[in-house]
């Protein structure tokens, strides 16, 4: 399978996909096991918002109409990536949870992390060889 204009395969494509919503869904069983109270309120409103837009923004990545506009978009699912792990260490520091609890979504966060940023290097690579060729 060959490697389509903005760094993902096909098949990473659809397999993103459902990995950034399998993400999202356990995001929102993760909130919806927190303790009632206001500052878990408060946080778990936080850590919904950006783990549940990390699949949002992908989706949108995949239609993306340049380049230019893909590597953007793939920014955005990064930073909210990054941003969910930072909600759920509060959460964690503050006492709220406990490692074991979250353990899958910090994995999948870092995994979507690591993903993005491999994408965004690729596209941009792919970006400069296409200006080389056009020389």
């Amino acid at each position: 399978m060959r490697n389509d204009e903005f760094g993902i395969r096909n098949m990473e494509r659809v397999d993103l996909k459902e990995k950034t919503k399998k993400f999202a869904i356990e995001v929102i069983r993760a909130i919806n096991m927190l303790p009632k109270g206001q500052t878990t309120a408060i946080l778990g409103k936080q850590l919904l918002r950006a783990g549940t837009s990390v699949g949002a923004n992908y989706r949108s990545a995949c239609r993306a109409r340049s380049k230019a506009d893909f590597i953007s978009k793939m920014g955005i699912v990064e930073e909210e990536a990054d941003e969910t792990l930072y909600w759920l260490d509060l959460l964690l520091e503050a006492g709220i949870v406990n490692r074991n609890q979250v353990k899958y979504l910090i994995d999948e966060a870092n995994e979507i992390v690591a993903i993005a940023v491999t994408s965004i290097k690729t596209a941009r690579n792919n970006r400069k060889n296409t200006k080389l060729e056009e020389v």
